[in-house]
């Protein structure tokens, strides 16, 4: 094969990793774009968080639970004592009619004279207690605001399974997208001599940040 064959061949061969690169490149920075935006500004937020003041609403709701669902509980708790069990799915469903509360088969902490459920949530907390002597019945909700929700979510922390497989499939985007515009930069380097000085600014910077600073 001649030299400029050869140079045809190795161009069109560059020309079709290039369009490949860039459909990669940009499919995947259109697919990040949103959360990407999100995340950067719960990064901002993360950050300060001491300083950005949060005010807590605390709902606090009491009721009494039917004395059948009192009996059937305290027969429960008899042969679960300090074990960690969800509630029967009669008492899940008296809680979503009486409080909107969804158990969702979350597992309560049981005691012989009382349960408790936890109901932590992305950006407040929450609990049932039951006495198991009358049944009575208390639900508080603490809602901390949409800045503590956005935290969460940015954590993954009480976001539930969907949202943390998300949280993997964006995390795979975003590298999907870095590696190829590395490799888009690789191909223009050789027309643009700051490429490499600025990638590896970039990857000085933090390194020597986190070497001086980070204790």
């Amino acid at each position: 094969m001649s030299v400029p064959s050869a140079n045809t061949a190795r161009n069109a061969s560059r020309a079709v990793w290039l369009k490949h690169l860039h459909q990669w490149h940009w499919v995947s920075s259109a697919m990040c774009l949103l959360c990407m935006v999100l995340f950067s500004i719960t990064g901002i937020t993360l950050n300060h968080a001491s300083q950005i003041e949060a005010k807590p609403v605390i709902t606090n709701r009491q009721a009494q639970l039917p004395q059948a669902l009192t009996a059937q509980l305290r027969g429960y708790a008899e042969r679960h004592d300090g074990a960690k069990e969800p509630l029967p799915e009669p008492v899940e469903q008296w809680l979503k009619d009486t409080f909107k509360v969804q158990a969702g088969r979350r597992v309560a902490e049981w005691s012989v004279d009382e349960v408790y459920l936890p109901l932590p949530k992305a950006g407040g907390d929450a609990w049932v207690r039951i006495g198991l002597e009358d049944g009575a019945t208390e639900f508080e909700n603490t809602d901390r605001g949409w800045i503590s929700w956005l935290n969460d979510v940015h954590k993954g922390r009480n976001t539930g399974p969907a949202w943390n497989w998300f949280i993997d499939i964006f995390a795979v985007l975003c590298l999907v997208f870095c590696v190829t515009g590395l490799l888009i930069l690789k191909f223009h380097a050789s027309n643009r001599p700051f490429t490499w000085p600025m990638v590896g600014l970039g990857v000085l910077i933090p390194v020597v940040i986190a070497a001086l600073f980070i204790h």
